[in-house]
């Protein structure tokens, strides 16, 4: 790679303490927003926005990658913020040999897919971050993915997905040019804070989900499960997206005092390491309760599936009682129509039909025979 043209810093540069953690690694800073302030991604290619910054202010808005890189150049002790969307290749080769990028990271932003990490090379960092928002109608949770290079006089972030949107954080520091005059380093706040302060309305269009998904488990909504399933998934992307957070804000701090963190920079990253915490133990805190909902709703399906059996059983019972009663009076009436049917008959021989004594006699064993038979079905619990 051709060496980079020098450029001019100042006598007396000011000490990167976010491009140097406490431990002697890199501490990875959250998920950056995605820079849209110049208009839709579409009308402006994959250079959403490029700005050159002196001393709190803009100073350049270059229109393409080489003119940023000749302005910056031209102006002492500036720095350059280049907001990319789904770059392609020749442009990210492009930065990486204008800044020196390392040709690992310069794969890791091109493939996108990546867990949240923070790698240092050199004077830069490479920060892997997810963002996440809302989707009131659908109801669920998209996650998109960032990649941020800082630089001693840049800072480079490349988007791959709709979140976040960094034109609200590049609105905010020009319009706070004593905090943008600290440097790459603020800007890597801001864009902490940004994705971070976008957690809020994911937590709390879950917790919506989940209130609803109460009702719905205890009405008997018999497609809750499958919502309970998907919104339990959406949890564990969002927990990978937040939990190595928490170490990496950690790490952060305690290297405030080895590397002269700035005062204010110091507040507003306990600030956004009080809010990282306190969503990820939210995070923790839906998962389990979607679990239990998750293990109460079975409770209660299996339940209700005991109960129709416990229906039918019963049904069963009841019909098999009719059935029984049915099959008895059908006996019952079946002895007299045995002996009329055989007296009926009408053969000439037949000695029974040419006694005196025989019509009184069928009588009599008709209701002898009924009369047994209802006695026998009756101890039996038939009748």
């Amino acid at each position: 790679m051709p060496e980079r043209p020098p450029r001019h810093r100042s006598s007396s540069p000011r000490k990167h303490s976010w491009l140097r953690p406490a431990n002697g690694r890199p501490a990875a800073p959250p998920a950056p927003s995605p820079d849209t302030s110049a208009g839709p991604v579409e009308a402006q290619g994959s250079v959403v926005q490029a700005a050159v910054y002196r001393d709190g202010h803009r100073v350049a808005t270059p229109g393409s990658l080489a003119d940023t890189y000749r302005q910056l150049r031209e102006r002492p002790e500036s720095m350059a913020w280049i907001g990319l969307y789904r770059p392609t290749e020749d442009e990210l080769l492009s930065l990486a040999e204008e800044f020196d990028l390392h040709q690992l990271a310069v794969e890791d932003a091109l493939e996108a897919h990546q867990r949240p990490k923070l790698e240092r090379y050199g004077d830069t960092l490479f920060v892997v971050l997810r963002a996440a928002r809302y989707l009131d109608a659908p109801e669920e949770v998209d996650f998109g993915e960032l990649h941020v290079f800082v630089g001693p006089d840049f800072v480079i972030t490349v988007r791959h997905g709709a979140a976040p949107d960094l034109s609200a954080v590049r609105q905010r520091m020009e319009a706070t040019p004593e905090l943008l005059a600290l440097g790459p380093e603020a800007v890597l706040y801001a864009i902490l804070d940004a994705v971070v302060d976008g957690y809020a309305p994911v937590v709390a269009g879950v917790q919506n989900d989940i209130d609803e998904i109460e009702t719905e488990v205890f009405g008997g909504d018999p497609a809750v499960s499958r919502r309970i399933y998907e919104l339990a998934r959406e949890m564990v992307e969002f927990q990978r997206a937040t939990r190595p957070l928490v170490g990496m804000l950690h790490g952060l701090m305690a290297g405030f005092a080895k590397y002269g963190t700035d005062d204010e920079l110091q507040r507003y990253l306990r600030d956004v390491a009080d809010h990282v915490t306190h969503t990820s133990e939210r995070v923790d805190g839906f998962r389990s309760a979607l679990a239990d909902i998750l293990a109460v709703n079975a409770t209660l399906v299996t339940q209700q599936q005991n109960a129709e059996m416990r229906a039918l059983a019963e049904a069963g019972f009841e019909q098999n009682e009719e059935i029984k009663k049915i099959s008895s009076w059908a006996a019952i009436l079946f002895a007299p129509t045995l002996v009329g049917t055989i007296y009926g008959m009408n053969f000439d021989h037949m000695p029974e039909l040419h006694w005196v004594g025989g019509y009184p006699f069928a009588i009599v064993l008709m209701a002898v025979v009924c009369t047994s038979l209802y006695v026998i079905f009756k101890k039996r619990d038939w009748l």
